[in-house]
């Protein structure tokens, strides 16, 4: 008779199963899935709400928009006001010394020398001179106002008015460089007797210059320059 535990011993000592290969996954260049399309939610909008709470958050909110935003423009532009207005006020003082009693008397003097010139010479022009012809014209009779004979003032009592004018209109030139004065103002005021002064007195300062003052009246001639319109300037 057969022990039933010889049975179990022969199962035991038989060779163990192998266990099943470990599937390896594909690789792939996806590092999280697609979203489901059941997650995405469209965002409401606040102005189409049918809560009204929502509707005065959202209108309340873009009024705050619209005041912030004309409160800023409003405030640049004051003070853009602000900064053109201290520019008038620098001008107009200038125009108050233009007025005062010095300048009046220079003024005064180099209109009666021209003047006094102009007539004078007024045979060596034509009826209808270019602006070539009518520029030199011009320029000589500058020339010849800042010599003895140029007319019945004293030479050095002209010299002192037409420094002053220079200064003055040097002092005008930088003024509007610095963006302190008003050009519209300004040019109102003082434009025209610029280009008329300059219109004299270019080749006189041109003499200066080469004679050892290379930026004598510098300041004028920009303001002159600068004041023309392109077609003039060319």
């Amino acid at each position: 008779m057969k022990k039933p535990g010889g049975t179990i011993k022969q199962t035991a000592a038989a060779a163990p199963a192998k266990a099943p290969a470990k599937q390896t996954l594909p690789e792939t260049t996806e590092g999280f899935p697609w979203p489901s399309s059941h997650e995405i939610k469209k965002e409401s909008n606040p102005f189409t709400d049918r809560d009204w709470r929502m509707l005065v958050y959202a209108w309340s909110g873009m009024l705050v928009r619209f005041a912030i935003i004309f409160t800023l423009a409003f405030s640049i532009y004051q003070f853009l006001a602000n900064q053109e207005q201290k520019r008038v006020e620098q001008t107009m003082s200038l125009v108050e010394l233009w007025e005062t009693k010095d300048y009046q008397q220079a003024q005064r003097a180099l209109k009666d020398r021209l003047a006094a010139l102009n007539a004078k010479y007024d045979n060596l022009l034509s009826a209808n001179p270019s602006p070539t012809e009518e520029q030199v014209f011009r320029q000589r009779i500058g020339i010849e106002a800042m010599t003895a004979a140029g007319g019945d003032m004293p030479l050095a009592d002209f010299n002192e008015n037409f420094d002053r004018i220079v200064y003055f209109l040097n002092r005008l030139s930088f003024c509007i460089d610095g963006n302190l004065c008003s050009r519209k103002v300004t040019d109102a005021y003082f434009h025209d007797y610029a280009v008329s002064f300059w219109s004299y007195f270019a080749g006189y300062v041109d003499k200066q210059r080469k004679a050892g003052s290379p930026t004598f009246a510098t300041a004028i001639e920009a303001y002159v320059r600068n004041g023309q319109p392109a077609a003039e300037a060319k």
